[in-house]
């Protein structure tokens, strides 16, 4: 098992989730002779997860049911131990796209935080490239270090325990893409610039306040940085749901069909007769709440030396 790579088989040793619906999933790591305790019963790993197959569907011990289901960085986002604030996939997604990762690219990160980004480039630059991630708590940094070696990606990854505003990212001149998560990012764009590539790459800082944007658009320019451009990435999700719509009657029509055989040509689906006409449609609603704000992505580009 790798966060990088698929595997078929559960091994002793493995982070695997456990899926027992959709708003409830935990991480566990399977250990010979030990047990998981769920609402639906317990689950023995020697005899329910070592050689099972991912994805298996497994009884618990009070007759209930879970799935096992291969970790991936996005399942880790939604499910890891929460050390500090995390990244979520929404802002994840426009990240590693607007800093053109792939496989191969080097990439620097400030801070590790609880690693949730991490994961996310890990999985995009393996299997020959290699993230430097930066972090200034050293129990959060030694945390991290942990966290890869047991999902298997510990070769794709350096952390440092140092400060990046003031120590840089241990690196010179060889990184695609930098992503800065720190509380004043501007006083790490000198470091920033100096680790990344002559022929140029791509910079990203997250940061909540519009303040702190303002203040690295600047040092940005300041250090001869192109295309600066700062985004706000909000997600809405809609609700798909069945509605019954009456259809009012108007009499029949000479030459045409009558409202009832209009409603059954306008859907399959009809409601049951409850002495009004009606269809059964299908809709999407906006949220009456939506998550807001999270952060201000600014993107920036090195040029040509």
């Amino acid at each position: 098992m790798s966060f990088a790579e698929y595997s078929e088989i559960i091994q002793e040793g493995d982070v695997v989730i456990i899926f027992l619906g959709h708003e409830s999933m935990m991480p566990i790591k399977v250990q010979s002779g030990a047990q998981t305790q769920t609402r639906y019963g317990a689950i023995r790993h020697s005899s329910d997860l070592i050689g099972q197959r991912f994805g298996s569907k497994v009884t618990c011990s009070k007759g209930g049911w879970v799935y096992v289901l291969h970790p991936t960085p996005e399942l880790w986002t939604v499910n890891l131990p929460h050390r500090t604030q995390i990244l979520y996939t929404t802002d994840i997604a426009n990240i590693t796209l607007m800093l053109e990762l792939k496989p191969g690219s080097v990439v620097c990160e400030s801070g590790t935080g609880s690693g949730s980004l991490s994961h996310s480039i890990i999985r995009t630059i393996a299997p020959t490239g290699h993230l430097h991630t930066v972090e200034f708590h050293a129990q959060r940094a030694e945390k991290a270090m942990q966290e890869f070696k047991e999902h298997k990606v510990s070769h794709l990854v350096t952390v440092r325990n140092q400060d990046v505003c003031k120590d840089g990212f241990g690196i010179t001149g060889i990184a695609d893409a930098v992503f800065l998560d720190i509380p004043s990012p501007w006083e790490a764009i000198t470091h920033a610039k100096s680790a990344m590539k002559r022929k140029g790459g791509r910079l990203c800082s997250f940061s909540p306040c519009i303040e702190q944007v303002q203040r690295t658009c600047e040092a940005l320019l300041d250090h001869g940085f192109e295309e600066i451009c700062t985004l706000e990435v909000l997600l809405r999700v809609h609700d798909v749901r069945a509605i019954n719509l009456p259809l009012p009657d108007f009499g029949p029509e000479e030459g045409s069909a009558d409202s009832s055989q209009m409603a059954s040509d306008v859907s399959q689906e009809v409601a049951p007769n409850t002495g009004n006409t009606s269809v059964i449609c299908r809709t999407a609603t906006p949220p009456r709440e939506m998550a807001g704000h999270t952060g201000y992505l600014t993107f920036a580009t090195k040029p040509r030396d």
